[in-house]
């Protein structure tokens, strides 16, 4: 295939009828010689030519398809599988360097498959089921692993640790993460019966927001600290109040420096006064 069939073919107009369509046309568009690869790559790389990276992606597009099949097993759409794998691809296609000597296909499928699986885990549940970097790895190998054994005997578990690199207990929390289903907090139409009423959260977690004696105690207790604190002060005499005003309750604090200035002594002093007037104020407040 020469660069100007190549052109040629990926000048046609993209079908967006249907998944299908998609599918048929990438399948359609020549695959690269690894000597236009490299023209290609490198025409991109040294002239940030738009257009030979346009060329890039779409000669690769149906490798994209084929790895989306691979992950059908996780019940998302395949056309959104397919969409983020050609983010990867458009990724890989930006930093992939001509000159080490690797096909784009065998550079690209790292990308692919991290953008594949960043997605996966954002939505195959509603609660994250790994949230770091060994989490996701654990995630999908053990997902493999358990297409061929089913839920796992101690022993089988034990294996797939070892194989794994991690411990037991961590497979089998993994393993329960990935059997659990979200839940809706206050439930779906049909389990508004007697026999689900109760099983929704929504109507046995307590909601203690709004308790009136609660409410009415920490308004107490708020009056009667700010009550307390203000008596405790009026036991220091006028430096000390204006000290402990300026450095913690003034919206405006001021630095030992500022106050040092203020009354003509050393900032040292100024800190000696302020833990004294401190332990005084916490002698009385006690």
């Amino acid at each position: 295939m020469t660069n100007t069939s190549l052109q040629t073919t990926l000048n046609i107009n993209l079908p967006i009828n249907s998944l299908e369509a998609y599918i048929s046309y990438v399948n359609q568009i020549p695959m690269l010689s690894q000597a236009e690869e490299i023209e290609l790559a490198t025409r991109l790389q040294k002239n940030n030519d738009l257009d030979a990276a346009r060329q890039l992606v779409l000669s690769h597009a149906r490798y994209v398809v084929r790895v989306a099949r691979g992950y059908l097993g996780y019940g998302l759409p395949l056309n959104d599988l397919i969409q983020e794998g050609n983010i990867g691809l458009m990724k890989a296609v930006k930093r992939f360097n001509p000159e080490v000597g690797v096909r784009l296909v065998t550079f690209a499928v790292h990308w692919i498959k991290s953008e594949m699986h960043e997605f996966i885990l954002k939505n195959w549940r509603i609660v994250k089921v790994a949230t770091t970097k060994a989490q996701r790895k654990l995630f999908f190998n053990l997902r493999s692993a358990k297409k061929r054994l089913g839920w796992f005997t101690q022993e089988e578990m034990n294996e797939v640790a070892k194989d794994l690199g991690v411990k037991p207990e961590v497979v089998r929390e993994m393993e329960m993460r990935m059997n659990s289903s979200d839940a809706s907090f206050d439930g779906h139409e049909e389990d508004h019966d007697e026999d689900h009423h109760a099983l929704i959260p929504a109507h046995f977690l307590a909601d203690n927001r709004y308790n009136p004696a609660e409410h009415l105690e920490n308004s107490n207790w708020l009056e009667q600290s700010g009550a307390d604190l203000h008596h405790a002060l009026s036991q220091l005499d006028e430096r000390s109040q204006d000290i402990l005003r300026a450095r913690w309750l003034d919206e405006e604090k001021n630095t030992l420096q500022e106050l040092a200035d203020k009354y003509q002594v050393s900032a040292e002093r100024i800190r000696q006064l302020e833990k004294l007037a401190m332990e005084k104020l916490k002698s009385v407040l006690i």
